[in-house]
């Protein structure tokens, strides 16, 4: 019994993994990516549904399906945060008015504009990134300017700019 109750647990968390990560990669646009996981995921559930099926007279079975459901989620989300699929727009508000450059100098691409805010002027920095860079760009960001307020947002379409081309090395003082 223990056997069966260990495979449910297996399967169900291969599955609601696979499961998470298939819509996560369906809304951030990796269609195709989805779609191999959706017959993945699919067949795992039949398997893991059918064991619990299978053993219904004991309520173990039942327990450690449902268990297993939400140890797979967090499990899936978890995967998704280390693969970190896709791009962030990171909006910055600064009243330093170097920080773009400081940015530039590390190799950002950075858009920027004027603001008017309840303390004042301050500057608007915009930056699209891979969000496997986010951490650093705000170490990065915080180094310069630890009064900054960032915010950031899933970046799905965009075309042109900084990041279609090839990133080549920023040399200080040249542009």
């Amino acid at each position: 019994m223990w056997s069966t109750l260990l495979l449910i647990f297996a399967l169900q968390i291969i599955y609601v993994t696979t499961l998470t990560l298939r819509q996560i990669l369906t809304i951030k646009g990796y269609r195709y990516l989805a779609a191999v996981l959706s017959s993945i995921d699919i067949f795992i559930f039949v398997v893991a549904f059918k064991a619990v099926l299978d053993n219904l007279s004991d309520p173990l079975a039942l327990i450690v399906y449902c268990a297993s459901y939400g140890i797979g989620i967090l499990v899936g989300i978890r995967l998704e945060e280390k693969l970190a699929l896709g791009f962030v727009n990171v909006q910055i508000v600064t009243k330093r008015g170097d920080l773009a450059d400081k940015l530039r100098e590390s190799g950002y691409g950075v858009t920027t504009w004027k603001a008017q805010g309840i303390g004042g002027e301050n500057a608007v920095l915009e930056i699209i990134i891979h969000r496997k860079n986010q951490d650093k760009l705000y170490q990065t960001i915080t180094g310069f300017d630890p009064e900054a307020f960032v915010v950031a947002m899933d970046a799905k379409h965009f075309r042109g700019g900084f990041l279609t081309r090839p990133l080549l090395p920023v040399i200080p003082g040249k542009k």
